[in-house]
């Protein structure tokens, strides 16, 4: 009997957390390893921040785990200082490099591997869907947490960037709070749009943020998945559940005696584009028929 350690950022609560937990248990089992046969998977959900992720990886850690998926930045820092022989499979990691987790993507090194998330050029695609979206806005805040995606700033440059050159203006604003959000929704103004970074707060109050969003008649592109049905403008996001069911092959090779050191750091390839029409229809916002085509998804 093997053992694998899953540390994640979502509550255990959330169907889209159990679907990918299923879908990974899934291709485990087409691999060979069979829960109750010759697996067990001890999960430690709610990873939201860094004094949790502590917590739930130290506790995690006791159980002698084989090898550790890890989802998100709180959870692979708190693995990373917890230990560096347990072999952890990360995802939903931006820069993987520039937060010290790995040397290169080529040849990680040392105990961890897995799965990037977003490249920073990612926030000039934000942006100019935004106001293809909304071409009223002039204006656009970029709302990130530092304490779980210090390297937002890197998208923001390319946001920056990219306004420049459709002659709109941005700012950058920190939230670690959910109590931040509405404040910061409250005093944009009418010619203003706001894009929500990818991270693991962003998830957490993903509700709240579209709630908010409607209620100040914002118009709203996030970089996370799962806001079409719950009534967000825009999204432009990794597909979760894909980027999930990449880290199967990678924990089975290291169940098979591969080293993490060995094993290449991946970069995301499937993104999806999601827009809801009847959020843009009640902001008074009509999507162009070439972004409603190039769409992954329509919401109606």
């Amino acid at each position: 009997m093997r053992r694998l350690g899953w540390l994640d950022w979502a509550p255990a609560d959330d169907p889209a957390a159990q679907a990918r937990a299923k879908v990974v248990q899934q291709d485990l089992a087409n691999l060979g390893w069979v829960v109750g046969r010759n697996l067990q998977i001890d999960y430690r959900w709610g990873a939201i921040n860094d004094d949790a992720a502590q917590r739930f990886g130290a506790d995690l850690l006791s159980s002698n785990p084989d090898v550790i998926l890890s989802g998100a930045t709180p959870a692979t820092k708190a693995l990373q200082s917890a230990t560096q022989t347990v072999p952890i499979v990360f995802v939903l990691i931006a820069e993987p490099v520039g937060q010290g987790f790995v040397q290169n993507l080529a040849h990680p090194g040392g105990n961890m591997t897995g799965f990037s998330t977003l490249e920073p050029s990612i926030g000039a695609k934000w942006l100019q869907l935004l106001v293809e979206a909304a071409p009223n806005v002039k204006r656009v805040a970029f709302v990130f947490s530092p304490k779980v995606s210090p390297y937002a700033k890197d998208y923001y440059e390319a946001i920056k960037r990219e306004a420049e050159r459709a002659s709109v203006g941005t700012e950058l604003i920190a939230a670690n709070e959910s109590a931040e959000i509405e404040p910061i929704l409250a005093r944009l103004g009418p010619d203003a749009g706001v894009i929500f970074n990818s991270d693991s707060f962003v998830l957490r109050n993903l509700r709240l943020a579209i709630d908010l969003s409607a209620k100040y008649r914002v118009p709203a592109m996030y970089g996370t998945a799962g806001m079409g049905n719950a009534g967000g403008l825009i999204a432009y996001s990794l597909d979760l559940l894909d980027h999930y069911r990449q880290a199967a092959p990678y924990i089975d090779r290291i169940l098979r005696g591969e080293k993490p050191a060995n094993l290449p750091v991946q970069q995301p390839t499937k993104f999806q584009l999601v827009i809801n029409l009847k959020t843009a229809q009640t902001l008074g916002i009509s999507f162009p028929l070439t972004l409603q085509a190039a769409a992954d998804e329509v919401i109606e």
